[in-house]
């Protein structure tokens, strides 16, 4: 099978010819040769290994070593665009190559590939956005289903659809590399496909129970945390977990409050720009203590971490059949994920979890997170899946298939906004409707502004629904806030009140970005 070029495009290069190598400190080094074999042999293969094992960089390199990737593609999927971007840098520094050319990576709106490239990072989204021109995915003669653990929507639909095609493919490989979590399942869901467990952790890592007093506010009670953690080790890197872009904010002020000697606070969320979320995997001549969404938890490995900080909590998308309204509300973490937390320490030397809660918090925890796909709103899915092409959802094989309540609540949606008919087939609209990033609904009324003549407003309403609210009240400073917030807010309405706010910042824009960012911060309102 050659590799499809675009017309007009150059040859890709001959394979190269320096030897592969991998890093001797890494577990998953020492199963190179097992890795390989198993993969030779077996259409599918689960790898599992603790967080900082080494699988996103290294699997790759395997396949690589393998001769995969010569005339199709090793395609390496990740959940987040922040992980996509920095393990193909970092596996490009490994094989002193050039991010676009041998190794690249494709997120939305940034594509760093060419036809030379034969490793390419992408998020799940693009792997499943490709189906619809590529049914049995034959750009890619071996796949890399990443961070499979996380669950997610879209890591359900590649699993499926995976299982559905590999038939049809018995040239393609599929290696789906997970935590230490649920690996039987996975296995079984492939047909027994084997698995290859690599050690993770190198250093032991104590964990403290240390839930703080309860008229102790979340920033204060993490400050008291990096002091205690000071107390013992003046020099050890911290990494603390945190819900939100909101709460590390006023976490970092909190810190900055206790004027820590040699100590650089660095945030880690997916805002961020691309620059500031670099500078964690930066060493620096002083202690770093980095807060973090669980962005930190699998995708990424920071180095240097020796010490954690575990809230115990983060924000996670519910969705409300009554108010047909999908929240991001902040929930206690299960018990995997805080093991996933606790993981991320031990790897330079021994460490130390700290986790704000009491042992009896964390055993009445459920065992894993539930999977995207029962928790969420189904007409989107349903949606997708017939603009892919990808068959029904009922008959769809997920690993947890969703409540059939929740698919008849989802075809009911879908039918209330006009994208399919009384037989559940895509209507013209549907199709339309299905080219929207966003919630149908959200992109039901972006159509709906177009048809009425008021698309510029609707786009902002759309916008500012799709978005954190970008109105802040940082710790101290909440009544000042609320002051600069009025002069926004309209009795007639919420929506003419967010119109009000976007024309200021137009205003803003208009005189230049230094002058938006200063309106911003005299105003209590997130640049970014």
């Amino acid at each position: 099978m050659a590799r499809a070029l675009m017309p007009g495009s150059p040859p890709p290069p001959a394979r190269r010819r320096a030897p592969i190598r991998f890093p001797a400190e890494l577990p998953i080094s020492a199963r190179v040769r097992d890795i390989a074999t198993a993969i030779a042999e077996n259409q599918v293969v689960i790898v599992a290994g603790a967080t900082g094992s080494g699988k996103t960089t290294q699997l790759p390199k395997i396949a690589l070593d393998m001769g995969r990737g010569t005339d199709a593609l090793i395609g390496v999927t990740q959940p987040r665009r922040i992980a996509a971007t920095s393990v193909a840098a970092r596996v490009a520094s490994e094989l002193q190559c050039a991010v676009g050319n041998e190794i690249g990576y494709q997120i939305r709106f940034e594509d760093r590939t060419s036809p030379g490239t034969y490793v390419k990072f992408m998020t799940d989204g693009i792997l499943l956005a490709e189906i619809h021109g590529d049914k049995l995915l034959r750009r890619y003669d071996t796949l890399i289903i990443d961070e499979a653990h996380e669950r997610s929507l879209t890591i359900d639909f590649l699993l499926g659809w995976l299982r559905q095609i590999l038939p049809e493919r018995p040239d393609l490989k599929v290696v789906v590399s997970s935590a230490t979590l649920e690996t039987q399942r996975f296995s079984e869901f492939f047909g027994g496909a084997p698995v290859i467990e690599v050690e993770g952790r190198t250093y032991p890592v104590d964990v403290l129970y240390e839930p703080p007093d309860e008229d102790v506010d979340l920033p204060d009670a993490v400050a008291n945390a990096v002091d205690s953690v000071s107390s013992l080790d003046p020099h050890g890197d911290i990494l603390v977990f945190l819900p939100g872009e909101r709460e590390i904010r006023e976490t970092e002020q909190a810190l900055h409050d206790r004027n820590l000697r040699h100590t650089v606070v660095q945030p880690l969320y997916s805002r961020l720009s691309a620059a500031d979320q670099r500078k964690v995997f930066s060493s620096i001549s002083g202690r770093r203590v980095i807060l973090a969404t669980n962005v930190a938890e699998t995708s990424l490995t920071i180095p240097g971490i020796v010490y954690v900080i575990d809230t115990g909590i983060a924000r996670l998308s519910r969705y409300d059949a009554r108010s047909g309204t999908t929240r991001l509300q902040i929930e206690a973490i299960s018990q995997a994920s805080a093991d996933q937390r606790k993981g991320r320490c031990g790897r330079v030397r021994d460490g130390i979890c700290v986790r704000l809660y009491d042992e009896p918090s964390f055993s009445a925890r459920p065992a894993f997170t539930d999977p995207e796909i029962q928790r969420t709103g189904l007409a989107g899915v349903i949606l997708r899946m017939k603009a892919l092409d990808l068959g029904s959802v009922e008959d769809f094989p997920f690993l947890d298939p969703p409540h059939s309540r929740s698919i008849a609540e989802g075809y009911r949606v879908l039918q209330e906004l006009g994208a399919i008919d009384a037989d559940r087939e895509l209507l013209p609209l549907g199709e339309r409707l299905a080219r929207f990033p966003v919630d149908p609904r959200i992109g039901r009324m972006i159509m709906a502004g177009a048809e009425h003549g008021c698309l510029p407003q609707i786009l902002v309403v759309a916008a500012a629904l799709n978005i954190q609210d970008p109105r802040e009240r940082p710790r101290g400073a909440e009544q000042k806030a609320d002051q600069c917030h009025a002069r926004f807010r309209d009795e007639r309405s919420d929506f003419v009140g967010l119109l009000r706010l976007w024309a200021f910042v137009r205003e803003a824009q208009g005189r230049g970005t230094s002058q938006l960012r200063r309106a911003c911060k005299e105003n209590f309102l997130s640049f970014l």
